[in-house]
């Protein structure tokens, strides 16, 4: 098992990660931050050798409240979520602040149909499920790669489709981008973040 530990660089928080890659990855993570509330958040994610990932289980836990998701992909980019909250994230964040959270899960599982990637809000590690999976390690740089991935959210759990932009530039670098971002990521020689700008740096 290797571990990484990144440090988050748009509020307090952090993440720690077990992870094996020898064939594809196991992962366990823990993720805290303060933002929009505080929350720790626990995973375990499986890919297969290819790097297109299998299942996702994770749960969030706050003040009063907790949650949980079992992302299990059925092939074709097909996924079957399964769900349980207890207490009231809601009145958390609205105590907060902050606008109420969607429910945990999806509510069209069709939306996420071609999704072979998983993204966990503020987690350098989900970002090396696509680089790994479209072999950007190797690839000529300059080529954007347009993908679906199904993107959950920290920390209510909700699931939703989301388009995504990566381009392979070279020299330990990646270019990732959605409709209104771009940012260029540091990686070592297995594809795992070093740095990513403005979001989280690994200790």
């Amino acid at each position: 098992m290797t571990a990484l530990f990144w440090e988050r660089r748009d509020t307090s928080g952090a993440e720690h990660v077990l992870l094996d890659a020898r064939t594809g990855l196991v992962a366990r993570g823990t993720a805290l931050a303060v933002d929009p509330i505080a929350y720790t958040a626990r995973y375990e994610l499986h890919t297969d050798p290819a790097w297109n990932t299998t299942s996702l289980e994770i749960s969030t836990e706050g003040a009063g409240w907790a949650r949980s998701l079992r992302l299990a992909a059925e092939g074709r980019g097909r996924w079957r979520a399964t769900t349980s909250e207890q207490g009231d994230l809601d009145a958390a964040l609205i105590a907060a602040g902050h606008a109420g959270a969607g429910l945990p899960g999806t509510e069209d599982a069709d939306r996420l149909i071609g999704a072979y990637d998983v993204d966990l809000t503020g987690s350098p590690l989900t970002n090396t499920l696509p680089i790994r999976r479209l072999g950007l390690l190797e690839a000529e740089p300059g080529i954007a790669h347009r993908i679906s991935v199904a993107w959950v959210l920290l920390p209510s759990l909700e699931v939703i489709q989301a388009d995504q932009i990566y381009t392979a530039l070279g020299e330990g670098r990646v270019r990732f981008a959605s409709e209104t971002f771009s940012t260029d990521l540091t990686v070592d020689d297995e594809g795992f973040v070093h740095d990513y700008p403005g979001l989280a740096k690994l200790r």
